[in-house]
């Protein structure tokens, strides 16, 4: 009481209500600081700094396994495996069976060979599309192909594919259907079987080289097994026998369906 007093003689009365006010207030802080810590602490845990140093030992790790990865590919690879040598020989023998069927030696008419022409619709758009998908190729006996457009428009930008492909073909209009196109197909000539032979003959050469690329690969990885000790220098040696017997055998079954494509060509 008397230190009241004091204190209420010296700084008034009022200075008796700001007494509690600091301490509740004080109280009231705290309690604020105590709550505002956790969040700041939480925040830390999940820094900036802590994530670069995870990135970082991950990528320092993804970049070790990537430097691993081609030994561990070489040193579980099987010298024998000449998959990649099968395929590529089966991927030039299709293609090239698909080009000698596009060219006209004369006789019977193939009329994949027009389906497969691609169509401009537009000037100003340089994408094409495939004439089998924008109209059906019929034919209808004899010498002669019926190309029913799907729409109209596409008469003319057909009639053009058509004109200025290889083929040496003049579709008509039919008279009675405006969708409707007549393609007669001429009988071949000397000069229409020198062409196709000429084609028939850079389709298989094309074939050849594929078939060639195909050996390459397979021939890269087998140096690359002997070099890094993946194999048995016996087992690498033989797979190379077997690699370069199969790749003799894929250009002869090449060279050899060429043969027969021209030999029906010069015939018909």
């Amino acid at each position: 009481m008397r230190a009241t007093t004091a204190i209420s003689r010296t700084f008034g009365a009022r200075c008796l209500t700001p007494i509690a006010s600091p301490l509740i207030g004080l109280h009231r802080l705290s309690a604020q600081h105590k709550l505002a810590v956790v969040p700041e602490y939480r925040g830390f845990s999940n820094s900036t700094s802590l994530h670069k140093k995870k990135d970082k030992s991950r990528s320092s790790s993804g970049a070790a396994a990537e430097d691993r990865a081609p030994k561990d590919s070489v040193a579980s690879g099987d010298p024998y495996d000449l998959s990649q040598l099968h395929d590529g020989i089966s991927a030039a023998l299709s293609s090239l069976k698909d080009d000698l069927s596009k060219l006209r030696g004369g006789g019977r008419f193939d009329i994949y060979a027009i389906e497969s022409l691609r169509v401009q619709l537009s000037k100003a758009n340089k994408e094409t599309l495939r004439l089998g998908d924008l109209a059906q190729v019929i034919p209808k006996g004899g010498r002669m192909v019926t190309v029913l457009a799907a729409e109209e428009d596409h008469v003319k930008s057909i009639i053009s594919a058509i004109i200025s492909s290889n083929l040496s073909l003049t579709p008509q209009a039919d008279p009675h259907n405006a969708l409707q196109l007549n393609v007669p197909i001429p009988p071949p000539t000397k000069e229409s079987r020198e062409q196709a032979v000429i084609m028939a003959k850079k389709a298989m050469e094309k074939a050849v080289t594929a078939v060639r690329d195909s050996r390459g690969g397979v021939h890269k990885r087998l140096q690359d097994m002997q070099k890094k000790k993946a194999a048995r220098p016996d087992d690498v040696r033989k797979a190379q026998e077997q690699m370069e017997k199969l790749s003799e055998k894929g250009q002869k079954d090449v060279k050899e369906l060429f043969e027969t494509a021209k030999k029906a060509m010069e015939r018909a």
